[in-house]
């Protein structure tokens, strides 16, 4: 999902309806009768993800400093026991998870370098890996993900030089849906391959709901989930279908942007942004609604809880691109953000000012929740 965010003009409905006709939205599930996986009483863990990158600005590039004091506060005072430590960029990936580890927190390490060759992203992953194994053997709690979503992020699987280009491919039909599907099975192996051979702990990958994945190849099951459902009982049919694998269910990405209707956007709620503007501009009159973003979490994590899965990582910590500005609801990009917290400019409007973040009602939700359920774990 971070990586979709400043895609104009896609409309996910649309484009999931594109991929169900062209046969690509049938889930690839085995025979046979539910398995519990690994059983446990509620979720098995509780935590949120936390994207580093080389950012857009130097307002919004990493800083260890400040990396260090968001994984304190994810513990403390989000009271999570997992990080979910996504991006690109060895450097950054493996300090965070050092950072969570050392705090004692579960790490859910997982690189998703993009938009280069398939060698430099197998290679990425290989460091990565590596790094997250030498972890595991000093007595951390740490599983790796091979990747997120492939079809999107690596070239040659969809036509298209980048994200944008091999979607708007997909929506206009220009893909041959059994060659995607080769192509896709033939990377999710080799990344698959390439985890097995640096790390040996549980193993998994970030998948759309609607991806057709062998997960044969992997330990966990990873699932980015943004559906929305009047009833509860919907959300727990729609879940079950992964847990036919009779292997644990990681849900990879889970959340909403605090705006009245966006949990009903299923994961398109960050659609609402003008990228062509300057300043970029929100379109439309949604209205903030921190209390919906809240709501919607905490009515997934019940669902989640309910079926005993092994994690569910809310999306995401902070998005420091997205800078919230209460004064103005035009430019208010923090509507288009899944981000628990809000991002605040030092001095507004300035694109070299520092940035601090503040909590949103779904930050002090999620902190209750995770604080409650670590007392009953």
């Amino acid at each position: 999902m971070e990586k979709t965010q400043k895609t104009p003009g896609i409309d996910r409905a649309r484009f999931l309806a594109a991929m169900a006709s062209a046969g690509l939205a049938a889930s690839l599930l085995p025979a046979g009768p539910a398995r519990a996986g690994e059983r446990r009483h509620g979720l098995g863990h509780r935590g949120v993800v936390y994207t580093v990158g080389a950012g857009e600005a130097p307002a919004t590039g990493f800083r260890t400093a400040r990396m260090r004091r968001d994984i304190r506060a994810i513990r403390d005072e989000l009271h999570a026991d997992t990080v979910d430590v996504t991006g690109d960029g060895v450097e950054r990936l493996t300090a965070t998870a050092a950072e969570a580890a050392e705090r004692g927190l579960h790490v859910w390490l997982q690189p998703t370098l993009g938009d280069v060759p398939e060698r430099d992203i197998l290679d990425h992953l290989a460091e990565t890996g590596r790094f997250a194994e030498r972890l595991r053997r000093q007595g951390a709690s740490v599983d790796l993900s091979v990747g997120c979503e492939f079809w999107l992020f690596v070239p040659g699987i969809v036509p298209g030089d980048t994200v944008l280009e091999r979607v708007q491919n997909l929506l206009d039909g220009k893909v041959d849906p059994v060659r995607m599907q080769r192509r896709l099975d033939r990377f999710t192996a080799k990344a698959a391959a390439v985890g097995r051979s640096v790390f040996h702990g549980r193993l998994s990958y970030a998948a759309a709901q609607d991806d057709q994945v062998d997960w044969r190849l992997f330990d966990i099951v990873g699932i980015d989930y943004y559906s929305y459902f009047p009833r509860r009982a919907d959300y727990v049919r729609e879940l079950r279908r992964y847990l036919r694998w009779g292997k644990p269910l990681a849900i990879t990405e889970f959340g909403t942007c605090a705006y009245v209707g966006a949990p009903e956007t299923r994961g398109m709620g960050w659609n609402i942004v003008d990228h062509d503007k300057d300043p970029e501009e929100i379109e439309g009159d949604p209205v903030r609604s921190e209390r919906t973003q809240a709501a919607y979490l905490i009515r997934l994590l019940d669902v989640f809880s309910s079926l005993d899965l092994y994690a569910a990582m809310a999306f995401e910590f902070v998005t420091l691109d997205a800078p919230h500005r209460p004064g103005d609801p035009r430019h208010d990009l923090d509507l288009a953000s899944y981000a628990i917290t809000r991002t605040v400019e030092d001095r507004p409007y300035d694109p070299a000012s520092p940035r601090h973040w503040e909590p949103k009602e779904a930050f002090h939700a999620l902190a209750r929740r995770y604080a409650r359920d670590a007392c009953h774990g």
